[in-house]
């Protein structure tokens, strides 16, 4: 028992150094019946209670935030500065009645958003929190990612149907075609990571991020211009992806009441809505590991703190500027967004592959103004493309002067 604690101990004074001991280590003052399932426990543990706590929080920061954009105060009421709200929706949830439609697929119904969190949750455990602090370091690991992340396009689907609602139905079916659509350039911009790290492992491509060029600016893939494309697509995307402003279309409560969600309360609609964010989340986390330098530091004299530190404030710098969006960016319309896909998101994503085929092979250059010309070259690629792309796009919107008169 002394030496089990010691060991304990150990373990929680390194992790607090950044040098977590390896979990077969720890696992060993276990017998070896009980050490399957002490290693789950450690692995899916903090996940179930860092990101659902994360989830509370952001609940709470949006709403205050978009408050503060909107001019008005946000929560203030449930404890000191609204901070308590999460638990008072949570409460409510919890007690509030759980109303199925008489028609409505009962089975169906109650497994969609079962179906919804389980896989977003199972997409947490192949990203590297901190150096040694991945759950589960898999060969491919972003292909694991993406294989779970798209069972969520069925389950929301399954919502819509099962519901018996036409508005449901519709908003399941725009939430699947809009899905689709942006998954596709989602998807290519991270093959540019993966073909200059040479690597599907999460681990690796953060790996690959380590060091400073010229010993200053971080050795990130956003600082480069087939980096910075990926990353400005990777981001629209997942903000389609996560149906968030100016992507929720499907819960248009102008259109069709709540989409999917019209016919769901209670706990079930606390599922779906925890499973959105929850995905933002998982997102935000993905465009660290693949373009922001994982739990790298972006300076090196800063190498003294966590690498989970990092990471996590990345993430939350990323969720915040989703918030932003939300309070800034109009809605979309059904053609504008899928125009927007097909027609300027998907070409860019397959020309930014071109420019980091393209940057590969021109080698690495170790002067300045080498570096520099490398750079404006990609750029270029890429962005003589987007003003072509951009202009084709609206070409055909004959933009008016908009007259206001009064009725007569």
């Amino acid at each position: 028992m002394i030496g089990f604690l010691a060991a304990l101990l150990s373990m929680i004074g390194k992790a607090a150094l950044d040098q977590p001991t390896s979990k077969s280590a720890f696992l060993a003052y276990f017998p070896d019946s009980v050490r399957p399932v002490i290693s789950i426990l450690l692995s899916i543990g903090p996940i179930m209670v860092v990101f659902p706590l994360l989830f509370a929080v952001t609940t709470w920061l949006e709403r205050k935030g978009l408050g503060r954009i909107q001019n008005r105060l946000g929560p203030n009421r449930v404890g000191p500065y609204g901070l308590l709200q999460p638990v008072a929706d949570g409460l409510k949830m919890v007690t509030k009645e759980d109303i199925v439609p008489r028609n409505a697929d009962k089975v169906v119904h109650f497994l969609a958003p079962v179906a919804l969190v389980i896989p977003t949750l199972l997409a947490f455990a192949v990203l590297p929190f901190g150096r040694n602090l991945v759950p589960l370091d898999l060969d491919a690991g972003i292909l694991f990612f993406f294989a779970v992340g798209a069972s969520t396009e069925l389950s929301i689907f399954m919502a819509g149907w099962s519901s018996r609602n036409k508005y449901s139905l519709l908003g399941a079916m725009r939430a699947v075609a809009q899905m689709i659509s942006y998954e596709i350039p989602l998807i290519i911009s991270t093959i540019t990571v993966i073909m200059l790290s040479s690597s599907l492992s999460l681990v690796d491509i953060v790996d690959r991020q380590a060091g400073y060029v010229f010993g200053i600016v971080p050795h990130w893939n956003v600082f480069t211009p087939w980096g910075f494309a990926g990353f400005i697509i990777f981001l629209i995307a997942s903000l389609a992806e996560s149906n968030r402003s100016p992507f929720d279309l499907p819960e248009a409560e102008s259109e069709i009441i709540a989409g999917h969600l019209t016919e769901y309360s209670g706990f079930k609609y606390a599922l779906f809505f925890m499973g959105e964010y929850l995905g933002m989340f998982a997102m935000s986390g993905l465009a660290t590991t693949l373009f922001l330098g994982g739990w790298n530091p972006p300076f090196w004299f800063l190498a003294w703190a966590p690498t989970y530190l990092w990471f996590f404030l990345k993430l939350i710098l990323l969720v915040c500027l989703f918030i932003w969006i939300r309070g800034t960016v109009p809605r979309l319309r059904v053609d504008q967004l899928l125009n927007f896909a097909w027609k300027f998101m998907l070409p860019l994503s397959l020309i930014n592959l071109v420019a980091a085929a393209i940057w590969h092979y021109s080698g690495e250059w170790h002067f300045v103004g080498a570096v520099v010309t490398r750079w404006l070259i990609g750029a270029m690629i890429i962005g003589i493309p987007y003003v072509w792309l951009g202009r084709t796009l609206g070409a055909d919107k004959k933009v008016t002067r908009r007259v206001y008169r009064f009725a007569d």
